[in-house]
C-alpha cells in the first residue's frame, strides 16, 4: 500500500513536469514561422540545401548601366551562379563579326551545346571559357546561359555599345 502510494505522488509529481515542456510539432503541420524564412531565402536566391535554389535573373552591367539577364536552366548556369554567390565576374568584351561582343570569362563552365540559331539579347557560352553577347543573329553550336531583358534593339546596341569596341562587363546577383 505503501508502495502504491508513493508511486502515485511520483507519477503526479512528474506528470506536470512531462507536459511542460511544450507539445511535440506534428511533422505534417508546417510551422508558420519556418514557412515565412523558407520563403525569404527562395526570393533571394538563397537555399540552406548547398545554395541550390537557382535565381531566375542575374544582373549585367556595363558602362554603369545594368539590366537583368534572364538565365537558362541548366549546368552551365548553375556554375556561374555558384560563381557569382562568391563574387561579381568583370571581364573584357570585343566586338566580333558585327553582331556580338565575346570575353574571356576567366574560368570554365560545363557546356551543353547545342546547335541554335542566336536572336539580339542572347547571352551564350562558347568554347567553355567565353561569354557571347548578342545584338545580331548567328547560328552554331553553343550552350544558351540566357537573354538579356531590354525594351528595344537599339537599347540593347546601345547597352553593348555595339561597334564601338571594348567594354567592360560584370555579371552579379
Amino acid at each position: 500500500m505503501l508502495r502504491t502510494i508513493a508511486i502515485n505522488v511520483l507519477l503526479w509529481a512528474f506528470l506536470p513536469a512531462m507536459f511542460a515542456c511544450g507539445k511535440v510539432p506534428d511533422p505534417a503541420v508546417p510551422d508558420p514561422a519556418q514557412k515565412e524564412q523558407d520563403e525569404g531565402k527562395r526570393e533571394n536566391g538563397d537555399s540552406e540545401e548547398g545554395d541550390t535554389v537557382m535565381p531566375e535573373t542575374i544582373s549585367i552591367s556595363v558602362s554603369g548601366k545594368t539590366l537583368p539577364l534572364k538565365i537558362e536552366e541548366n549546368q552551365a548556369t548553375q556554375a556561374l551562379v555558384a560563381a557569382l554567390r562568391e563574387a561579381p565576374i568583370t571581364y573584357e568584351a570585343h566586338d566580333y563579326g558585327g553582331f556580338e561582343k565575346v570575353g574571356a570569362l576567366g574560368r570554365t563552365l560545363p557546356a551543353s551545346d547545342t546547335q541554335i540559331t542566336t536572336q539580339a539579347g542572347d547571352v551564350i557560352l562558347y568554347s567553355s571559357n567565353q561569354i557571347v553577347l548578342f545584338y545580331g543573329s548567328n547560328s552554331w553550336s553553343y550552350t544558351r546561359l540566357g537573354k538579356i531583358q531590354y525594351e528595344s534593339l537599339d537599347e540593347l546596341k546601345s547597352f553593348l555599345k555595339a561597334g564601338q569596341g571594348n567594354i567592360s562587363v560584370t555579371l552579379s546577383l
